[in-house]
Formats: C-alpha cells, structure tokens, sequence
C-alpha cells in the first residue's frame, strides 16, 4: 500500500502497521542508499595504463639530469618540462571528455537519456540484462486474446454476451474484449439496459435488460452464480479455465441468465518483436534474465514465450539486488531495465540502470539511463554505442602511446647528439638542434589534440569482429599511423622553427 495506490471500485480499508521509517518507500530508500557501482574492467585498465606510462615517464625524465651530468650535457628546466609533457599520455587524457560527450549525444539520438558518458561506456562490456517483467517485457495491461464458447453455444451468441457485459466495464480489459469481437457497441439495440458495476465482493460485472441477465466475471464467481440457480458447470469450460490459467493467463467466465455460455482469455501481451531482440543480445553474448513477482509456473510461460534466457520468480526488491550483487561478484557486468518503485534499489545497484520513461521518479533518479520509447530491448542500440565508444577510446589510447614512442625517438637524441655522437644514428629525422626539436614536439603535442576532437565526437565506426581482428586492426591503422604522423609534423615544424635558431 503506497500513497500512489488508487481505489477503482467500492473501498479499502488501510490499517497502518509499520512504525515511521520502516514503510516500503522508508526500505526503498534504504536499499538505493546502500547500492554502489563498482569500476568496469575497462575503467581499472585505462586507470591503471594511464597511471603506469606516467609512472614510467616521470622516472625518465628525472634520471635524465644524472645522464645528462655525466655526459657534460646541460639540459635546462625548461628542456625537462616541455619533455614531460610531450611524454606523459596527454592525448587520450585530452580527449576522454570529449569520447564520453559524444557517446552521450549518440545515445540521445537514439532516445536515450545518459546521466554520464561512463554509463554508456559500461553498456558496451555487458554480461547480464535483467529486465522487469510487467511494463518492461509485457505491455502490462491485461488484453483479451481469444474467445471460447461452452458446447451447444453459438460463438457468435457468446461473442455478443461478452459485449454487453463489457459494455460498461471502463477497465483495459474491458475495452479489450470490445475490440477484440470487432462488434461497435452502439450498434447493439438493448432497451432499458442496467450496468452492474465490478465490486470486490461479487468479483462480476454485466448487463440486465428485458429478460436477459448477463454476467462476466471470475471463475469462482460465475459458478457460484450458476451453481445457485441449479445449473451444472460445463467440463469444457471449467478444462479451458485451467489451461489458460497453466499457460499464464486469467479466464473470465461468461454467464446469461445464470447459465455459463463461456469463457474469455485474458493474457499479459508480450511487447511485439521482442523474442527477436533478445535472440539478437544472446549473439552479443549477453545473457537476459526476466524479474517478476509472479508464481514460478506463470513466469516460467512468460520467460519461454518472451525467449528469456533465465527468469526470477517471486521476486521481492532484496531478490533483485541480490542477485545483481552475485553476478557482480563474479566479475560480470549488469544491466537493469525497470520501471516501478521497487525496480529502484536494483537500478541504482546495476552497472548500468535503465529506466522506463513511463516508470516511477524514484526508477528513474535510481537509474544512470531513461529510455524515452519504454522499449525492453533498447538495450541493444546502447550496447552498440557502448561498443563504438569502447573501440574509438582503444583507437585513440594506441595512437596516443604511438605517439609518445616517436616523441622520445625525436628529443632524446636531439638533447644528447652534441655529447654522444653515436646517438646521430637515432636521428632519424635529423632535426636542427635540441631547442627546435623540443619546440617542434611541444607545437605539434598542443597541434594534435584538436585535430582529434572531430574523430573523437564521430567515433570509430562499430563491427562485430573478434578481439583479436581488432587488435591487429589497431595497431595497424593507429598504432603504425601514430608512430609516422609525429615524424612528419615534428619534422615539418622543425624545418620552420629552425630558422629562428
């Protein structure tokens, strides 16, 4: 029972039972307060490849003053700092932002609101999606799907009695009924009707008009009402009950003048093309888990006619979260896609939270991505992104360190060529002096980094190729490229800088 709860028929009486800060919001709280996302391996990695070339290029630039004492080479603060600089990975450090932001807006393209470009990173290494059953994998409003008349009763009689005691039912399964006969309503000539309103207590709605008496309602309740009147309930209907409700459903027997005539199908519609999407994220090799709250019976229906991977039965918020909590610490990466109150405190814990846009504030403050379309599988599309934003981020990381490798084959010899001759072989690109070759390096460190801003905002074009395809790839194209680049423009610029040495 929460503030939200809304009384459609008759009344409720609510006893208060739980003592202030323990209500189920007061617990939702809580659990959104004790979630915390770990670092992907991709993040840790960067973090600690970033940190190690620093590392690396800080101790060679200060055991330099000692080479440079002993080789009777003078190299002045000035010399030591524009060579940190150009060493250290300024490259990919620079352009990171500008990879998360584009990320962000590629995201927003496809209707996808991202709290932050990291988010959107995490998406592309995903191992596990759970995903809410109602609202996110189902439609979440019960429909009718199929009609089904007692023996000896003509289905179209029966269709017609299905209706009429919908008529005044304003319930979405109510209107489904309707549309499912395809019969308008106003069309039906009934004199002098009489609407009987869905209580709680009879759990049955209908019409009354001239002599006909019809009746729509739950099993129990219909049989009651015939069995009263002293007629038998039909084997057939009482078989197709139980099959529609094995197979997951809800039945509603359909009754005139107290005598069962049938009984209509109601299904949680499962959003369509759904199967085919999750079919598409298992050759992405990401696993699909349905949550729900429904008995292992109905909600392994579901899952098999949803083309789930796994389903959780019976699931309570603590479930949720736990559960994302064992994947996690198995070293995989999960996504979650819900939309209620309850989907809060597993949103928050995920990797990657996706809310409904047509879910509750606290699902979306508890989530790091809104999905504007509520679509279950757009997960897909962000995965992709992720993906693409993965592979622009290693392209431009092995440019990054190329280019810190032809830096040091540029100034290190330049610094030391007047000392040691033997290092004039290491000049390959015979630069002028030391003073233009560290100029000319530091000119085109701060030359590159806006040049890569455009390929950073486009990104690297995303193709399902293996690890090591892309590898190769890599250093192929970025890595050879981010080795010959520097050699040209350090070059270029040491032919205009000389002239003023």
């Amino acid at each position: 029972m929460t503030g939200g709860t809304k009384v459609l028929s008759d009344k409720i009486k609510v006893r208060v039972t739980t003592e202030q800060g323990e209500s189920f919001l007061d617990k939702m709280i809580a659990l959104v307060e004790g979630a915390s996302r770990q670092k992907t391996p991709n993040e840790i990695a960067l973090t600690i490849l970033l940190a190690g070339f620093t590392l690396v290029f800080i101790i060679v630039t200060v055991t330099l003053k000692p080479f440079g004492d002993f080789a009777k080479t003078p190299i002045t603060i000035a010399a030591f700092i524009s060579l940190f600089v150009c060493l250290i990975p300024t490259t990919i450090g620079g352009l990171l932002s500008a990879i998360g932001i584009a990320g962000m807006d590629r995201a927003l393209r496809a209707n996808v609101i991202t709290k932050s470009g990291k988010a959107v990173e995490t998406a592309g290494d995903i191992d596990v999606l759970l995903l809410d059953k109602t609202g996110t994998i189902t439609i979440g409003n019960r429909k009718a799907t199929h009609f089904y008349p007692a023996n000896n009763v003509n289905e179209n009689h029966f269709i017609k009695a299905a209706v009429l005691s919908s008529m005044a039912d304003e319930t979405p399964e109510g209107k489904s009924i309707i549309e499912l006969s395809g019969i308008n309503p106003m069309s039906l000539q009934v004199p002098n009707p009489r609407y009987i309103k869905f209580t709680a207590e009879t759990r049955s709605s209908g019409i009354d008009f001239e002599n006909s008496r019809i009746r729509k309602g739950a099993t129990d309740a219909i049989r009651k009402i015939s069995e009263k009147a002293g007629h038998i309930f039909p084997t057939e209907t009482a078989e197709k009950v139980n099959i529609i409700s094995s197979n997951g459903g809800t039945p509603l027997v359909v009754s005139e003048n107290d005598k069962v005539i049938g009984v209509i199908e109601l299904q949680d519609i499962i959003k369509p093309g759904i199967s085919e999407r999750f079919e598409r994220l298992r050759k992405m090799g990401i696993k699909t888990v349905m949550v729900t709250g429904d008995n292992p019976l109905t909600a392994k229906f579901i899952a098999e006619k949803a083309g789930v991977d796994d389903f959780i039965a019976e699931a309570k918020p603590e479930d949720k979260m736990n559960y994302i909590k064992k994947e996690q610490s198995e070293g995989r990466l999960v996504a979650m896609m819900g939309d209620g109150t309850n989907d809060a405190p597993a949103l928050a814990q995920a990797d990657v939270g996706v809310a409904m846009n047509s879910g509750t504030q606290a699902a979306k403050e508890a989530g790091n991505m809104v999905d504007l379309d509520n679509d279950p599988t757009k997960l897909i599309e962000v995965v992709e992104i992720g993906k693409q934003l993965l592979m622009t981020r290693g392209t431009l990381t092995t440019f990054s360190i190329a280019n810190d490798v032809a830096k040091y084959f540029a100034i290190i010899p330049a610094l030391f060529i007047t000392a040691i001759p033997a290092l004039q072989g290491l000049n390959i690109m015979k630069l002028h002096s030391p003073e233009s070759a560290i100029l000319s390096a530091v000119i085109f460190n701060a030359i590159i980094i806006p040049l890569l801003i455009p390929l950073a905002l486009k990104g690297v074009a995303y193709k399902p190729i293996g690890a090591s395809a892309l590898l190769r790839r890599n250093l192929l194209i970025y890595g050879l490229g981010g080795i010959i680049i520097p050699f040209i423009g350090i070059k270029m610029r040491d032919l205009f800088v000389s002239l003023y040495f």
